[in-house]
């Protein structure tokens, strides 16, 4: 994978592709086969969008020629097929702004992290919108974000002998107070009530830690927080009796799941309908000369949001960009077959075409 530092200058590029999900991959790819090399930004801090967010070890069966594979798997798998084309990946970071040059020629762009681009296209495949996480409406926790207060599970190791609460019931939560435990850590795990809504392995793994003594649950929902010196030092914490309990702690990881926020893409002017973008679906061309949009963000007559449906949406919005990366000019159909470009790319040789 190739990644660049943020720049004062911008990044000229022929092609920035919003999201770097299954969509996002494969629309690199089939760029890339039109001879488009592109830039991804994504907000997540990794590949893979919803597959590895919301399913990356569960089963997908509708992937042509694979019976069956994860979404871990199937990610991997685009990753490598992109490969080839060298796309450039901009994570952690969410576009905010977009800016189309007066004469009509591409974008200005930048992101929440300060990278700028100047994209002749962009191509949205953002899915359902920008993962965010789920985080507690409680007043002045957000004040210790990033120093007491995580979202993702940081080193486990710098959490040795601390005290840790974990807020949440799903496997990632589970596998993170599992992890901190095993790190040392004096855990324990509020969620609001049991059973736990996580995995049969999760909840294995976290039930063995548990009748071991390495850590503890707690039923119920924080409430509050207890600083002091500028220091987060105890949860308030509303017990399923309906009793208050105040747990010490030096730490505290809220993993309640990720929330999709469409945020700034809003502002695009787009022509949003029921927070998707509409396209014409000869070339998934969205109302503002120049964008695209494929996959889950995108609606039209017939709509089916499955990924399959999205690698079709992809190829047709890579002729649509190609034919303004590349104005003037036809842009042939070429099959992977016979691609001089793939194969000179792959080091193999060509098929001879009939």
């Amino acid at each position: 994978m190739i990644t660049t530092p943020v720049s004062d200058t911008p990044i000229a590029t022929d092609a920035l592709i919003v999201g770097a999900g299954p969509a996002g991959l494969f629309q690199a790819f089939e760029l890339g086969l039109l001879g488009i090399r592109s830039h991804i930004v994504d907000a997540l801090p990794h590949v893979g969008g919803q597959c590895i967010e919301l399913y990356p070890d569960k089963p997908i069966y509708d992937i042509p020629a694979l019976a069956v594979c994860t979404g871990r798997e199937l990610v991997t798998r685009l990753e490598q097929q992109a490969a080839p084309f060298e796309p450039v990946f901009h994570l952690g970071q969410e576009v905010s702004t977009v800016v189309p040059a007066a004469d009509g020629s591409g974008f200005a762009v930048g992101t929440s992290a300060g990278t700028r681009f100047d994209a002749r296209t962009i191509l949205l495949a953002a899915g359902v919108g920008a993962f965010t996480p789920r985080r507690l409406k409680i007043d002045g926790l957000e004040a210790f974000e990033g120093t007491q207060v995580f979202h993702r599970l940081q080193t486990p190791m710098a959490h040795a002998e601390h005290a840790v609460l974990v807020v949440g019931g799903d496997d990632a939560a589970l596998e993170a107070a599992v992890a901190l435990a095993d790190a040392g850590a004096r855990v324990t795990l509020a969620y609001r009530r049991e059973p736990l809504p996580a995995g049969d392995a999760a909840i294995a793994a976290f039930q063995a830690a548990r009748d071991a003594g390495a850590l503890h649950f707690q039923a119920g929902q924080v409430t509050g927080i207890e600083a002091r010196e500028g220091r987060l030092t105890a949860a308030v914490l509303l017990d399923s009796q309906g009793e208050t309990q105040t747990i010490p702690l030096d730490a505290m990881y809220v993993l309640q799941g990720l929330s999709p926020r469409l945020g700034p893409i809003a502002d695009w002017g787009l022509a949003l309908a029921r927070k998707q973008v509409p396209v014409d679906t000869e070339s998934f061309a969205t109302a503002v000369p120049g964008i695209y949009a494929v996959g889950d963000i995108n609606t039209y007559p017939g709509k089916k949001k499955l990924i399959l449906s999205a690698f079709h949406e992809c190829t047709l919005a890579a002729f649509g960009a190609a034919a303004r990366v590349f104005p003037g000019q036809a842009i042939p159909l070429q099959y992977t077959t016979t691609s001089t470009r793939l194969h000179q790319l792959l080091g193999v040789a060509a098929t001879p075409s009939d």
